[in-house]
């Protein structure tokens, strides 16, 4: 595994992984889905199109998920996350079906499940890392449901030593019990260990600070903000980058 120039990058004894939005792309078919519901549940007799109810929805998403509260209780409660939005989505334009509502956030759910997908080269990744013998562990925050949906439906538990989810576990990412269990349940020490994920608060900063190697997915290429609560040792645009 090589290093980028100017940093020291040790093999690890262990990889730790983040799973939404560094195994499994995340925003795969989410607003395909959402626009897919509204077209399916829309009423003639509405005012709006399903394109402006989407528009609606998407204003909507971005508001929910801007409050820290309402992220936690979101996470783990993806569905009612999805209703509540749906009928926020309604009430800004006018309409009072919270029935509909509920209908067109449940029917973007199982959809949604069917559409998300690994990124490019993530399981050859996992399987490579696997092939070689190093112990791995999942790390992913959410509900116990939904998160273990995905592991099964990717057939992920293969690669994993250790997994963690924020609905089972009791706490998540970022507080530190989380990485001290994976740590202690591979038996490796932070500073022969690699942490790998998208969020710099939520899956780096942590680690970092335990002394583990830390690896930023910046998948959309945006670049480190100035205002960053930490500095990776390394930044990749895919776990693909790792071998």
């Amino acid at each position: 595994m090589a290093a980028r120039a100017g940093i020291v990058n040790p093999a690890p004894k262990a990889v730790f992984f983040d799973l939404d939005g560094t195994i499994l792309d995340h925003s795969s078919g989410r607003e395909e889905s959402w626009l897919e519901s509204c077209e399916k549940h829309h009423v003639a007799s509405w005012p709006h199109t399903p394109a402006r109810l989407h528009a609606a929805i998407r204003e909507r998403q971005a508001w929910f998920w801007d409050d820290p509260e309402r992220q936690y209780r979101g996470r783990m409660d993806m569905d009612g996350a999805s209703r509540e939005i749906a009928r926020h989505a309604f009430t800004d334009l006018g309409l009072s079906a919270d029935d509909t509502a509920h209908e067109i956030a449940e029917y973007y759910r199982a959809l949604r499940a069917t559409r998300i997908v690994p990124y490019p080269g993530a399981i050859e990744t996992l399987r490579a890392l696997r092939e070689r013998g190093i112990p791995m562990a999942l790390l992913t925050n959410g509900e116990a449901r939904n998160q273990r949906r995905s592991v099964e439906q990717h057939a992920l538990a293969q690669y994993f030593d250790c997994i963690v989810i924020e609905g089972e576990f009791g706490a998540g990412k970022p507080d530190e019990r989380v990485f001290r269990h994976a740590l202690s349940t591979v038996g490796c020490d932070p500073e022969q260990t690699w942490m790998v994920g998208d969020s710099l608060e939520a899956d780096i900063a942590t680690p970092h600070r335990l002394g583990m190697h830390t690896v930023w997915v910046d998948a959309e290429s945006r670049g480190l903000p100035e205002a960053a609560p930490v500095r990776p040792h390394r930044i990749v645009r895919s776990i693909a980058e790792l071998l």
